[in-house]
C-alpha cells in the first residue's frame, strides 16, 4: 500500500475515535442542580416552664425560662421576649394556679399574683369563698376525697316535727349543696407524685357567700357528710352549664329519706 493511503487511513482512524470519545462524553448525565435554599423559620422566644410546676407552687427563677418557639404557632397569650423581656423577673414568686407541665407556656390565667395574701386567697376565683368543714372516714367517703374533686353536702338532722306527731325519733338526710368543688385536705392542695394521702380531718369547700351561710347553719342543724361525685358527674354537669358558673347549687333539697328510731 502506498504511504500516502497509509496517512490517509491513520487520519481516519483517529479522526474517528476522536468523534467516538467526544459522543460519549456528550452522553455523560449532567449533575443536578444545587438544591434551592430552605425558607427561613421565623422563631419567637416564649416564656415555658422548665420543670412540671404543681398547683400551689411558688414559683422561682430556676423554673421558667424562654425557649425558641415557631412564630406561626405561638399563640397571643404566650409571653414573648421580644414583648416583655423581663418577664421572668415579674413571674418570681407568683402562685401557679393550675399545673404547668415541663415545657408548657407560662400564660398569666395560670398563676396568681399574691403579692403577700396567702395562697388559699390568691388561688380563690372572684366572689368565692372557701369554708372549712370537718370530715372522717364515715362522713367523708373514707378518705377518698381529694383537693379538685367535687362532692355534695348533706345534711342529716332530728326531724322535730315528724318526732312530736309520732312520739318517736326521727331523722332526715337532704342533700343542701351539689358539684362544690373541693380546694384542700387539711393542709394538703394535690396529691404528691401518686403517693396515697392520709385521711384529712378537714375538707376545704369553694362556696358563694350564700351557701357558705347554708354551711354554717348545717353544722348547727345536724351533721354535715360528703358525698363524692363521679368525675364524668363533675364534668358534665359544669358543660351543661350555660352561664359557665359552677352549678353548685344552695339549698336545694334531693331525695329526702326519713328513718324512724323507737327507743
Amino acid at each position: 500500500m502506498k504511504p500516502a493511503r497509509l496517512v490517509v487511513l491513520g487520519i481516519a482512524v483517529v479522526a474517528g475515535g476522536l468523534a467516538a470519545l467526544l459522543a460519549s462524553r456528550g452522553r455523560e448525565p449532567q449533575p443536578p442542580p444545587p438544591p434551592a435554599p430552605a425558607a427561613q423559620l421565623e422563631t419567637v422566644d416564649v416564656l415555658v416552664a422548665k420543670f412540671d410546676l404543681s398547683r400551689g407552687q411558688t414559683i422561682d427563677a430556676r423554673d421558667i425560662g424562654w425557649q425558641t418557639w415557631p412564630k406561626a404557632a405561638a399563640n397571643p397569650s404566650f409571653i414573648k421576649k421580644s414583648d416583655r423581656p423581663d418577664a421572668i423577673n415579674q413571674f418570681i414568686g407568683a402562685i401557679v394556679r393550675v399545673p404547668i407541665a415541663e415545657g408548657e407556656p407560662v400564660r398569666e390565667p395560670a398563676v396568681v399574683f399574691a403579692k403577700g395574701s396567702g395562697f388559699m386567697a390568691a388561688i380563690l376565683p372572684h366572689g368565692m369563698r372557701a369554708v372549712a368543714m370537718e370530715i372522717a372516714p364515715v362522713n367523708g367517703a373514707g378518705g377518698f376525697i381529694l383537693p379538685e374533686d367535687h362532692v355534695d353536702v348533706m345534711l342529716t338532722r332530728r326531724d322535730t316535727t315528724a318526732q312530736q306527731a309520732g312520739g318517736v325519733e326521727k331523722y332526715v338526710s337532704e342533700t343542701i349543696l351539689q358539684n362544690v368543688r373541693v380546694l384542700a385536705v387539711d393542709q394538703t392542695v394535690e396529691e404528691k407524685n401518686g403517693e396515697k394521702v392520709a385521711v384529712g380531718k378537714t375538707a376545704t369547700l369553694e362556696v358563694t357567700p350564700d351557701q357558705a351561710e347554708t354551711l354554717a347553719l348545717a353544722r348547727q342543724q345536724g351533721t354535715r357528710s360528703l358525698a363524692l361525685r363521679s368525675l364524668l358527674d363533675s364534668q358534665a354537669t359544669n358543660d351543661n352549664d350555660d352561664t359557665g358558673e359552677r352549678t353548685s347549687i344552695n339549698t336545694v333539697r334531693f331525695g329526702i329519706s326519713t328513718i324512724g328510731l323507737d327507743h
